[in-house]
């Protein structure tokens, strides 16, 4: 009995829309375009809609990589499919995020440069929509790895269905319409159908820590689930309802409870011109001491976004700790909290504990190079 054709999530996709699949030469990236064009053929229930490709070259693997272009130009050409070819400097964008303070790893440069290009295509008006071929293999991987980093409910989201772009001029979207499937079934599709593709030798290599969880942490958990690939997906959908959730939430309340500069006598608040003075916001301590925990340990992390600054576990810890307001023995310490203590984190910003608030204050302006943005 032949095994069923992998399904494609076809939840954003609307016809007329031009969708560009993303395509690597691998595994993941040629079935989704073969199943992207079959789909688009069908001579009822068909998708509708215009398809083309893109194949980023990264300037990484020499020849290797010269072979996965000319493999995915020949495959794009037997499909009759458009192919968008696109280039990227990896090591000029490792030096350029090094100098600003924020040394990105050849797998981050790598991803932040597609999506650069990704974005680009839609600004554009080449697409709509580009598609990438992640897996449910892919995103237990990602899962896995975020945890192992200690990341908090956004991270464990992994990675999302879907992805808004946003663009004055031609808004658009990053989809993953294979996130469901596992790539052994992807694998054994293209085997059904004669299909080859390219492997990139630096999928076994050890030194990158998805290659150790791909091929050596989850092998071993499988023992004690086989089912745990499905279980971090599972997992990845709730975190991601609960951050959506959170905030929701957030954003009706964070307004009420940020205050600008400080207080002045005779009320109000006054807000500082002087250089980096801008960058700060307060809370009062007896607003938060009312928020349930969850609440208030999300609260002081927004309040630390508003500044361009992402706290860890122990440095939210930390700033609860100045306020009073950590869970146990310390929670109402003088001597962990007090009038005039200050805390400097390691993440450029400073707090200040007063009588009545805690201010919190980004020293110097986040520099980032251009398009330093991720998805």
């Amino acid at each position: 009995m032949a095994n069923p054709e992998p399904t494609l999530d076809r939840s954003y996709i609307r016809p007329g829309d031009r969708i560009c699949a993303a395509v690597s030469g691998g595994a993941d990236s040629v079935a989704m375009l073969l199943l992207l064009h079959a789909a688009n053929a069908l001579p009822r229930n068909a998708l509708g809609v215009g398809l083309s490709a893109v194949h980023v070259h990264h300037g990484l693997r020499g020849e290797e990589a010269n072979g996965d272009l000319a493999f995915v130009e020949a495959l794009c050409a037997r499909l009759a499919v458009p192919l968008h070819i696109q280039r990227a400097d990896v090591p000029g964008r490792i030096a350029q995020a090094r100098e600003v303070g924020q040394p990105e790893t050849i797998e981050e440069a790598a991803r932040n440069l597609r999506y650069d290009l990704f974005r680009k295509l839609i600004a554009d008006g080449h697409a709509d929509s580009v598609l990438t071929a992640h897996t449910l293999d892919d995103q237990a991987e990602t899962v896995l790895m975020k945890l192992l980093r200690g990341a908090w409910t956004e991270g464990l989201s992994g990675i999302y269905p879907v992805v808004l772009v946003p663009n004055a001029a031609r808004p658009g979207k990053i989809l993953r319409p294979l996130l469901g499937v596992r790539r052994s079934e992807l694998v054994a599709f293209l085997g059904s159908r004669n299909q080859g593709w390219r492997t990139d030798s630096t999928n076994a290599d050890p030194a990158f820590t998805r290659n150790r969880v791909r091929h050596s942490v989850l092998p071993l958990l499988r023992e004690f689930n086989p089912a745990i690939d499905q279980a971090l997906s599972n997992l990845a959908e709730l975190a991601r309802e609960d951050e959506a959730r959170w905030q929701s939430e957030l954003g009706r309340i964070l307004p009420q409870l940020l205050l600008p500069g400080r207080p002045v006598r005779g009320g109000g608040r006054g807000v500082s011109t002087a250089p980096g003075e801008s960058n700060s916001v307060a809370l009062e301590i007896d607003r938060l001491r009312a928020l349930d925990p969850a609440l208030r340990r999300r609260v002081v992390r927004a309040a630390a976004r508003t500044l361009g600054v992402r706290l860890n576990f122990d440095e939210t810890a930390r700033l609860l700790g100045l306020a009073g307001l950590l869970p146990g023995p310390n929670a109402t310490d003088p001597s962990v909290a007090c009038s005039g203590s200050k805390l400097h984190l390691s993440s450029q910003l400073r707090a200040t504990r007063t009588l009545r608030e805690l201010r919190l204050l980004r020293e110097t302006p986040l520099k980032s190079p251009k398009n330093m943005e991720t998805l």
